[in-house]
């Protein structure tokens, strides 16, 4: 699996030290130093089965200075969304974990998290 991480953030370093104790393969992308593409990120959101409002850190400074908590959550606005999140990357919710069964997990949570280790084992 890939996990797109912030290497200063705790739910990462959690989400390491859970795959790790599980022995669970996994690649890091440092995904503020590697953005996204908007494609990449729309396949991601697909992989989630979530719409960009529901991964978007809305309280992060480059989402308060853009109004983005009082931006439209429909189909038409799943772009501008979209590309806010891919110019401000900081913006996209982590970890986020990219399974080798084709899904995702938002991995912040110790159930996410059980359950991508879940996952995982059934791939291999």
């Amino acid at each position: 699996m890939e996990m797109w991480h912030n290497p200063s953030c705790s739910k990462c370093a959690g989400a390491r030290q859970s795959l790790d104790a599980a022995r669970v393969p996994y690649r890091l992308r440092a995904y503020l130093e590697q953005p996204p593409s908007a494609e990449e990120l729309a396949e991601v959101l697909r992989r989630l089965d979530a719409r960009p409002w529901d991964v978007c850190r809305l309280g992060e400074r480059a989402a308060v200075e853009r109004g983005m908590a009082d931006w439209p959550r429909d189909e038409a606005s799943v772009p501008r969304w979209i590309e806010a999140m891919v110019a401000a990357p900081e913006l996209i919710q982590r970890p986020i974990l990219l399974l080798d069964d084709g899904g995702a997990v938002v991995g912040r949570t110790p159930e996410a998290l059980t359950d991508a280790v879940r996952r995982a084992a059934t791939t291999d």
